[in-house]
């Protein structure tokens, strides 16, 4: 997984260009003592002894933002993550290949035969916010400001990692691994529905390496015999103090509630889609004077695009209940 940096990795970096993370965070410091939610951060943290000074307060609260967003990050595990200081790079296309570039709002189909390269523009933003009332902001202890700082980062994972399901999902039946999609027949996610999936991008000469499923489909597998018995294959990768399976044929399970309990997929992340991070996780203060609100918002810029999508296996039509 491509985790978001500490803030005191993003502050070593080279400003690179408009709207970078380090310039942001340059913006912000003298916002730390004016800004009113900021400012009684600051004091509230510096009377705590938890930092010394705005700097510090800054550093404080990026951290505790890339802490809370990065567990809901799982998109970042089901697809190759390239950072990038480029508003558009140009990436190959194989000959037949079908690709998908996705853009804010709208997603372009390409077929490999009319055309070698695709165009993959970090136009889309994944943001999440919160605002408070002055009064609010006037009496927050510490400890309600870094709950709420917490809840952004959370909705901030969440809201990416939905992005990029989104961009799965937006394949078409037939541009997907073997023409078609794995038919679930309302049967309960199993050993065979993975193996059928494992084998759609195997015969495409493709390799998976992450099996996504909703968290009912992990309890599914579970549910399966062949997933908790030492006489079977993936046993040895089965944690049943957590309710986790790691490694299945090669393929990690990478179980998410964002997935659609319906759906799981079973992809070659080397090569089936990329996600260009533009700016990483960033946190930005703003205010609405009309209404005297103030907040904080975390974001993150990138762009998507689905390169090979015969690298690609989806299931579907998987039962909804446990058993």
């Amino acid at each position: 997984m491509f985790k978001p940096k500490l803030f005191e990795a993003v502050m070593q970096e080279k400003a690179d260009g408009e709207g970078s993370t380090r310039q942001i965070y340059e913006g912000m410091k003298t916002k730390m003592t004016s800004q009113p939610f900021l400012r009684h951060y600051t004091e509230v943290g510096v009377k705590q002894g938890l930092f010394s000074d705005s700097v510090g307060a800054l550093g404080k609260m990026h951290d505790t933002l890339v802490a809370a967003a990065q567990p809901a990050l799982i998109g970042r595990n089901i697809i190759k993550v390239l950072p990038t200081t480029e508003a558009m790079e140009r990436f190959p296309l194989e000959v037949n290949a079908i690709a998908y570039r996705f853009a804010e709002g709208a997603k372009t189909r390409l077929s490999g035969t009319k055309n070698t390269t695709v165009d993959i523009y970090t136009d889309i933003v994944a943001e999440a916010s919160e605002e408070w009332t002055k009064q609010f902001v006037e009496d927050a202890t510490w400890n309600v400001m870094n709950a709420m700082v917490q809840k952004v980062g959370r909705a901030l994972g969440k809201d990416e990692t939905q992005r990029i399901l989104a961009a799965y999902a937006a394949v078409a039946a037939g541009d997907l691994a073997g023409g078609g999609e794995v038919a679930g027949s309302t049967a309960v996610l199993s050993w065979a529905l993975l193996l059928a999936a494992h084998n759609a991008v195997d015969n495409a000469d493709f390799s998976p390496k992450v099996f996504a499923c909703s968290a009912l489909g992990k309890h599914q597998l579970l549910n399966d015999d062949k997933f908790i018995k030492s006489v079977y294959l993936p046993s040895d990768s089965v944690d049943m103090s957590h309710g986790g399976i790691g490694n299945v044929l090669g393929m990690s399970v990478q179980p998410s509630t964002l997935v659609l309990n319906s759906t799981a997929y079973a992809i070659d992340t080397d090569v089936a889609a990329v996600m260009l991070l533009r700016r990483d996780v960033t946190i930005e203060d703003w205010y609405d004077a009309k209404t005297e609100k103030y907040g904080v918002r975390a974001s993150t810029r990138f762009g998507l695009g689905i390169l090979r999508s015969s690298a690609i296996s989806r299931i579907t039509g998987i039962k909804t209940s446990l058993t």
